[in-house]
Order: C-alpha cells, then sequence, then structure tokens
C-alpha cells in the first residue's frame, strides 16, 4: 500500500485546495517555524480518524477548519482526501486506488467517504487496522513522539509490537467478543430473574384459574337449573289447547241457538 496523494481545503493554514503528490523514494516538507508542516501530517491523522481535538493541536474539532486571516475569510468547512495505491492488493477492497475523505463542518456535522461513498468511520478504522497506516499507528510520529515511545511502560510498548506484528486486530476482536458474552450473561441473568418472578407468580394465578373455572361450571348449571325449572312451571301445551276449546266450543253454540 503506497501513500499517493493528499488533497486537502479549508483544513487549518489550507484556506485553498492543496493537493501534494507522493512519488516513491522520500518526500520532504520543507519551510520556516509557523509555515504549517505540520499541518499536513495532523491532515492525514485526522483523515484516518482521529478523535482527540488536543491530539491535532486543537481545543474542539471545529478548530481544524480555516479560521481566516487578515486578507481572507474563515471557511465553513474542513476537508482532506487521503489517496492511496493499492495495486497490491494490501487492503481488503477491490480497487486499485482507494480515497478517504473526512469533511467537518462548523454547525458540528461530520461526514467520512471512502472512493466517494459515504461510510462510518468503523469502517475506515478495519480498513487500516494492523496496516501500520491507522491513527495509532507509529508510521505516523510527530513532535515529541520519539521520546515518549522511548519512556513508556512495558503495556505501552507491547502495543507498539502488537501494532507491527499484526495481532492488534485479533486482540480487538477478542476485545468485542468478549463484551458480546458479557453482555449475553447479563441478558440471560435479567431473563432468569423473569422467570423466577413469574414462578412466584403461578401458584395465586393457578388458585384464580381454578375459582373461574368452578364460577363458570356452577354458572352453566344455575342456567340449566332455572331453565328446567321455568319449563317445570309452565302448563303443558295440550293441557292449554284443550281449556282453549273448552271456551270457544260454548261460545259458538251460544251464537247457533241465540243468533244476534
Amino acid at each position: 500500500m503506497f501513500l499517493k496523494r493528499l488533497e486537502v481545503i479549508g483544513f487549518k493554514s489550507f484556506a485553498d485546495r492543496v493537493g501534494i503528490d507522493f512519488v516513491p523514494g522520500v518526500t520532504a516538507v520543507v519551510g520556516p517555524n509557523g509555515s504549517g508542516k505540520s499541518n499536513v501530517t495532523d491532515a492525514i491523522r485526522w483523515v484516518l480518524g482521529e478523535q482527540s481535538a488536543k491530539s491535532l493541536r486543537g481545543a474542539k474539532m471545529e478548530d481544524v477548519i480555516f479560521a481566516g486571516s487578515d486578507s481572507r475569510k474563515a471557511l465553513n468547512f474542513a476537508e482532506v482526501t487521503l489517496v492511496l495505491d493499492n495495486t497490491d492488493g494490501k487492503a481488503p477492497l477491490d480497487y486499485s486506488e482507494i480515497s478517504v475523505t473526512r469533511r467537518v463542518f462548523r454547525s458540528g456535522e461530520s461526514a467520512y467517504l471512502l472512493n466517494k461513498q459515504a461510510c462510518r468511520l468503523k469502517d475506515i478504522t478495519d480498513l487500516f487496522m494492523d496496516s501500520g497506516l491507522g491513527k495509532e499507528a507509529f508510521s505516523i510520529i510527530s513532535q515529541g513522539r520519539v521520546d515518549e515511545i522511548l519512556n513508556s511502560k512495558a503495556d505501552e510498548r507491547r502495543s507498539i509490537f502488537e501494532e507491527a506484528a499484526g495481532v492488534l486486530k485479533y486482540k480487538q476482536r477478542k476485545r468485542k467478543a468478549e463484551f458480546k458474552l458479557n453482555e449475553t450473561d447479563e441478558n440471560l441473568n435479567r431473563v432468569l430473574d423473569i422467570l423466577h418472578e413469574l414462578d412466584g407468580r403461578m401458584e395465586p394465578l393457578q388458585m384464580q384459574a381454578s375459582s373461574a373455572r368452578d364460577y363458570l361450571d356452577m354458572s352453566a348449571q344455575l342456567g340449566l337449573t332455572r331453565h328446567a325449572q321455568g319449563v317445570a312451571q309452565t302448563p303443558p301445551i295440550q293441557q292449554v289447547l284443550r281449556q282453549g276449546l273448552g271456551l270457544l266450543i260454548p261460545y259458538s253454540l251460544q251464537q247457533v241457538f241465540h243468533p244476534t
């Protein structure tokens, strides 16, 4: 993987769009103090996902946007694009050239692009993990970083060797897997607590359900009893008919012998 080109606009002292081509060999940026030489490495660190404004010599992330000068107005955004040659296929993408873009606005909005397609910071971090080009990699050594490495503790030095040996990616995957397992254990514990609570409610609920079934059975029996009682108290239909005929026959005879 070869660093091919850096394009910057609105980042720190770069008010205009500037492109820096990197050729095989050594590329040196020479200039007096305060000319913005360190801003080149800051731009590379920033586009690779640096989240600490302090590491970029600022108080907040919006400080990386060109703040203006006596002759130039301040800009509302900063954008850095890093172009890499991937003809050797070191990066896990089917492209011979990879461009990574980061953009930030004064409103606080930001965006990441991978080959001009919107992506997440995690996608960029995973892409360059163990490649030696991540924001935490030691391929970018700023002022004072050498002393910091030499004076670092044993655990800190170990991370340097892990990054160089290419095992950092697997350790991070291990940590993520362990975190997910811990989350799963916590979820299982919550489920067991809920089941235990529900078990305590089962016996009262079973008693209530039994009482409800007894009530329904007794209500059905009561309905049948009331229905049978009503039928028993009602005169048979034959008796009603005989009584009706007994009233109609005398009336008919009366009409025959005593017509009006």
